[in-house]
């Protein structure tokens, strides 16, 4: 289920970080707008990229961005169904802030704890 998200950022001055990291919060849903960037992709080959993921989380997770309108899922009418999911405006406008993450996890992974379960020579 997803959380209750902010209506108003007319708050406290860390209401609008709040606000935001509430959107991407949790392990999945940075990572697949990160691969989301490349452009648009099928629901297989975004499960390609997260290989410990299950399905279920997967479809959850694409679930509560496309409801917060960070993607979007186009349905063709072909046999088999397709179904490709894209970012839409707004989330594309997260392009600088996912790219962020990545740099400072890529330059500041070696100084992770052992329980993260990643080192220096993870990729």
């Amino acid at each position: 289920m997803t959380k209750t998200k902010h209506t108003t950022f007319e708050c406290s001055p860390g209401c609008s970080v709040e606000a935001t990291l509430s959107l991407i919060d949790g392990k999945w849903k940075g990572v697949i707008l990160y691969h989301l960037l490349e452009g648009k992709m099928r629901f297989n080959e975004i499960r390609k990229r997260l290989p410990s993921v299950t399905q279920r989380m997967l479809t959850n997770q694409l679930r509560a961005l496309e409801a917060d309108g960070l993607i979007s899922r186009t349905v063709y009418p072909v046999i088999p169904p397709k179904v490709e999911y894209d970012l839409t405006r707004l989330g594309h406008s997260l392009a600088p802030v996912i790219m962020a993450l990545k740099e400072w996890g890529d330059a500041n992974k070696a100084l992770w704890p052992e329980e993260f379960g990643l080192t220096a020579a993870a990729d």
